[in-house]
């Protein structure tokens, strides 16, 4: 009977020191919850996923708003699932689809067609996985997007108009380096045409070509207009990428008196209006835009509700803002 009774107290030690155990372990599982908790970390499995294709992912631009949205949505314990289009309608079509298939609890755009886009926009619906825009809009009548987050471009086009009539001196002959097919250039070019009107009628925009918002197809538009306009004064570039490739075009010519006005200062562009090599641009924020995307996305998941439009607000950089 002693036996029996030892070995059941025995027993009953065990039991008691191992639940004893388990419960310390919880204990310290909590207190790591809140240390993660403490730094901002996320704790657990991802709340939402969103999808993004982002037109061209090696654009300076889109990289910033890229972090901006990392950042924000990292705030909400939310998973981001990046795609670069790279410049392609039909490949940007089926990151949405993908997207679809992987059941995202929503989708962000910057649409490479404006009107092409229409369609994964329906595809989207009727998934019924909602849909936001950011920097570029969909120009099509198809599908419905909740919000469009974006620079107001035609804001910024005015700047970068009243930074052409102080480089150029306020008379001249320009050129405007475009992109016609794209919504934000648009209205880029709509702002930029009013500004100079308005400001400085007596600068005459004498050509414009449809450089694809590329450098290297700016570089040879830009080659072009200066042998048939020997004395153009400036130039505008709907982003950096072509004012840069402007640039590029106006010091292999020897031209050493053409103003180029770029739109975005992008960390390069900056540099080259420090050095000296553009006049100035129309300066965006890119990470701010990621970051209201991700906002606006927040309220919609919550039940608030979300403008239509969210503009943000356009500046300007030249070199005397280069040494702050």
């Amino acid at each position: 009977m002693n036996t029996v009774f030892i070995s059941r107290v025995w027993a009953g030690f065990v039991t008691v020191t191992a639940l004893s155990t388990v419960l310390a372990a919880c204990s310290g599982g909590g207190s790591n919850a809140a240390q993660n908790a403490a730094s901002g970390a996320p704790a657990g499995p991802a709340a939402k996923t969103i999808g993004v294709s982002i037109q061209d992912l090696e654009a300076q631009f889109y990289q910033q708003m890229e972090a901006g949205m990392q950042a924000e949505a990292k705030k909400y314990n939310y998973r981001v699932i990046f795609a670069d289009a790279n410049r392609d309608s039909a490949k940007q079509q089926s990151q949405v689809e993908d997207f679809i298939s992987k059941k995202v609890d929503a989708i962000v755009l910057t649409p490479y067609d404006s009107q092409a886009i229409g369609s994964a926009i329906v595809e989207a619906n009727n998934a019924h996985i909602p849909v936001f825009t950011a920097d570029i809009a969909n120009a099509s009548k198809q599908g419905k997007v909740v919000a469009h987050v974006a620079s107001n471009n035609v804001q910024g086009g005015e700047m970068a108009a009243s930074l052409m009539c102080k480089a150029v001196g306020g008379s001249g002959n320009i050129a405007i380096l475009d992109e016609p097919e794209v919504t934000s250039v648009q209205d880029r070019v709509k702002g930029f045409k009013m500004g100079i009107a308005q400001k400085c009628p007596a600068v005459k925009i004498v050509a414009t070509a449809d450089s694809g918002g590329t450098r290297d197809k700016a570089n040879s538009d830009m080659s072009d207009i200066l042998q048939a306009h020997k004395d153009l004064k400036g130039v505008f570039g709907i982003n950096d990428d072509t004012a840069l490739g402007a640039v590029t075009a106006i010091r292999a010519a020897g031209a050493t008196n053409v103003a180029v006005v770029g739109y975005d200062a992008t960390p390069e562009a900056r540099t080259a209006i420090k050095n000296g090599q553009m006049y100035g641009d129309a300066i965006q924020h890119p990470d701010k835009i990621g970051v209201l995307t991700i906002d606006a996305i927040h309220d919609y998941f919550t039940g608030k509700k979300v403008p239509a439009r969210i503009d943000v607000a356009v500046g300007t950089f030249t070199k005397a803002n280069a040494g702050k």
